[in-house]
């Protein structure tokens, strides 16, 4: 049996849980406010305080870090009616052991206590975070969403590696970011290395930084990313495109927090915190010897899984209106809406490429909106064409057929930005600038 304490001001929900956990053999206290919950955390000592959020004399996350500060060992779970990624990821930072939403599933309630009372916990560090410094929202009420805002606070609390897999325009660099600017280390920079878009030849020289005629036109001594990350944030997008040469580099950088520039001799540390992404299966690419299992679990020290767009639909409801906010930067302020029945056809869509896609159709949406409102049939037209309907080819049915308008299908998604388009196709730049030039595309 466990020392419980309860806190919410609705009343039916104060007693529906303490009967709930009484059952269950515990003992129960319980409080309406905050001033009540304090007086009886001081006085019993609960090992388990479930706490509202919001309540009639303060926010909860200001109790829960005083309860923190008072015991650091004491679990507590957060409850709230209102979903949003900010205060998540804030509780999370503060030491919550969970977070869950209004109205409680009483199995995810009953998970939530018995993985609390029965893990042990050695220590929290509280911290009260940097500024938020503008970063981009990540939007989600979806579980697997929720999770990931979860794992987001914890790991801006350390400076553990971390590796973010999923498909292509799911967010990976989105989530690092978010994982750098909710951590101590947010005024440090955040360097993005992406190992797609470099070529072999250069990619350790700009990965480590070489010194003055270390190789034909090195002419002067250049700073590697780790360098110019210093105390912040290395993001090494695409790590499964790193040569097998350079794994080994990085693995001992990743051990020894030193490194040698290309063509030098002295050794040189750094304390960047490595966050690692792909859209590639890394376990297979082990089996294959074609990735290092040594840097593999040394990457994965946290794995954050971003699913597709496709297996959390039900986001779209939170997704469409924050993309049309961000659409209203590029239509002066005006801030259009969805007509109803636009939503069905996003929803029936299998987004191939993810919340990036639904980005760019929603922006090219409400550009062609002439009025405040997205018509239905926009959003069909649109989805149309990206999926190619009503196109009539001679190579309909050719393999090269398929395969030039898939190109063009990406280069379109993709704004025509190459770059963004190759890792999307999952080549390197230069074979698809030989397949443009071969199947003769353009915008």
């Amino acid at each position: 049996m466990a020392r419980l304490l309860i806190v919410d001001d609705e009343l039916p929900i104060l007693e529906s849980i303490g009967m709930f956990m009484a059952e269950k053999g515990h003992g129960v206290r319980t409080a309406s406010n905050l001033n009540q919950a304090m007086v009886a955390f001081e006085a019993h000592h609960p090992e388990l305080v479930i706490l509202d959020i919001r309540l009639p004399d303060g926010c909860g996350l200001e109790t829960l870090k005083r309860m923190k500060a008072v015991d650091p060992l004491v679990k507590v779970i957060m409850i709230t009616a209102f979903q949003d990624m900010e205060t998540t990821i804030e509780a999370m930072k503060c030491g919550a052991y969970d977070y869950l939403h209004k109205p409680l599933d009483a199995h995810e309630l009953d998970r939530a206590v018995t993985g609390a009372l029965s893990s042990v916990q050695v220590s929290e560090n509280v911290c009260d975070g940097g500024p938020r410094c503008g970063a981009d929202e990540i939007v989600g009420r979806s579980r697997a969403m929720k999770d990931i805002f979860k794992m987001i606070g914890i790991l801006c609390q350390n400076r553990a590696t971390a590796l973010i897999t999923g498909e292509t325009g799911t967010g990976k660099e989105l989530v690092a970011r978010r994982i750098h600017l909710s951590s101590g280390a947010c005024h440090r920079p955040f360097v993005v290395f992406d190992c797609s878009a470099v070529v072999d030849t250069l990619m350790e020289s700009e990965l480590f930084g070489h010194e003055k005629g270390a190789f034909t036109g090195a002419v002067s001594q250049r700073r590697g990313k780790i360098e110019q990350a210093g105390e912040g944030t290395l993001f090494l997008d695409e790590i499964g495109e790193l040569p097998l040469k350079l794994q080994g580099k990085l693995l001992g950088f990743l051990e020894r927090k030193q490194y040698m520039r290309v063509g030098g001799e002295e050794l040189h540390a750094a304390r960047c915190r490595v966050i690692a992404a792909t859209n590639r299966d890394l376990e297979t690419m082990v089996r294959e010897k074609r990735f290092r299992d040594d840097l593999y679990f040394r990457l994965r020290v946290v794995n954050l899984h971003l699913p597709p767009l496709k297996d959390r639909l039900s986001d779209l409801d939170a997704l469409v209106p924050h993309f049309l906010e961000k659409a209203s930067l590029d239509l002066a302020g005006r801030v259009p809406v969805m007509q109803k029945g636009a939503m069905a056809h996003l929803r029936a869509h299998h987004w191939p490429g993810n919340v990036r896609e639904l980005e760019n159709l929603i922006l090219s949406a409400a550009i062609r909106s002439r009025g405040d409102v997205i018509l239905r049939e926009t959003i069909v037209d649109l989805l149309s064409a990206v999926d190619g309907e009503g196109r009539e080819d001679s190579s309909e049915f050719s393999l090269a057929g398929a395969e030039s308008r898939h190109i063009e299908r990406v280069l379109k998604m993709e704004k025509w930005n190459r770059t963004r388009a190759a890792k999307a196709l999952m080549i390197s730049l230069p074979t698809l600038r030989k397949k443009i030039q071969k199947y003769k595309i353009s915008p």
